[in-house]
């Protein structure tokens, strides 16, 4: 079953191409994440797919719905969480809940059932009827998240979720995440936190300047970029000067520690391939290293991770909230 089906989305604003032919294939039950530096159409990709906007051209099935000819299926079918809360401060979390349980035209039964239900599972019963301006950053990120649910989505967008929270709270978000993607409900997420990604995702696309520039598993995109290792430390330099004639050029030596490191993909393949060249009596310790998808960003787009952050947000793109969605 594929909750979203996307070829050739095409849109423009004036001359900017923001985004220029991107493909997605996305299985239900499955987290995917859209990486890419401010101003690569990440935001614009999830408008388009919520229907928030319209796409100049191409064709995209949300949950078996035609995103064309049939908006009002797709707006039954997904929830939106953006990067700036939608809840109403001076309300309280029932009440807040209410509220959208209305937007979206829901029996006052059912409403209230599901009120009492998010409440709980997002762990918001102490202060469920203090006013939201009263809550953490976490809490009322947990509320937001809570709201997108009242309808019952199955596919869910969260666009930079975390997006200010402190690492605590952010892995609680993490937990959250897990628990609705077990429970069979899909996951579209943009976030500038790669290690967010690789926590989560099955499957990882990276945008930049409008163009998908790779998609894989996270463990897929790491193999793809040079710089891996196999670091091996040696019971002398006896030991070390021998496994640096085996293996010929392209290890570094580190005489001082008895180590070497040995350029690899670290597939199994590769590093039983070292290892039945050495007599591995004399190996001490062995290691791998593998690039992480900071390392995998910056091959792809040409900046890391933390130049990503430290710029601006993007100038074409503003965060939608659920309650438009729901309207």
């Amino acid at each position: 079953m594929t909750a979203i089906a996307a070829t050739g989305l095409r849109k423009a604003y004036g001359e900017h191409k923001v985004l220029d032919g991107v493909d997605l294939h996305i299985p239900q039950g499955s987290v995917f994440s859209l990486l890419g530096p401010n101003g690569a159409g990440k935001t614009t990709t999830v408008k388009i797919l919520s229907t928030l906007t319209s796409m100049d051209s191409g064709d995209a099935r949300i949950m078996g719905h035609d995103l064309g000819s049939d908006p009002d299926g797709v707006r039954g079918s997904i929830g939106v969480t953006g990067q700036f809360s939608a809840v109403d401060p001076f309300l309280n979390a029932y009440e807040n809940l209410h509220l959208m349980g209305r937007l979206w035209h829901l029996p006052a039964k059912t409403v209230k059932q599901r009120a009492v239900e998010l409440v709980e599972q997002f762990d918001l019963v102490e202060a469920a009827k203090k006013p939201v301006v009263t809550y953490s950053g976490g809490m009322k990120r947990r509320l937001d998240l809570a709201m997108t649910l009242v309808g019952g989505p199955r596919l869910i967008f969260l666009d930079e979720p975390t997006t200010g929270l402190d690492p605590r709270v952010r892995r609680s978000m993490w937990e959250l995440i897990n628990g609705l993607v077990a429970d069979g409900v899909t996951i579209f997420l943009t976030t500038q936190y790669l290690e967010e990604a690789d926590q989560l995702a099955d499957r990882i696309a990276v945008l930049d300047g409008g163009r998908l520039v790779a998609q894989g598993t996270p463990e897929e995109l790491k193999r793809k970029v040079p710089g891996g290792s196999i670091d091996l430390q040696f019971t002398s330099l006896a030991a070390l000067d021998q496994a640096a004639a085996a293996l010929g050029v392209g290890a570094t030596r580190d005489e001082e520690e008895f180590k070497l490191r040995i350029p690899s993909d670290g597939s199994a393949q590769n590093v039983q391939a070292v290892l039945n060249r050495l007599d591995t009596s004399t190996v001490k310790e062995l290691s791998l290293h593998t690039p992480d998808l900071d390392d995998v960003f910056l091959a792809l787009t040409g900046q890391s991770s933390a130049q990503k952050t430290a710029e601006t947000t993007e100038t074409t793109e503003t965060a939608e909230t659920p309650a438009t969605l729901a309207a």
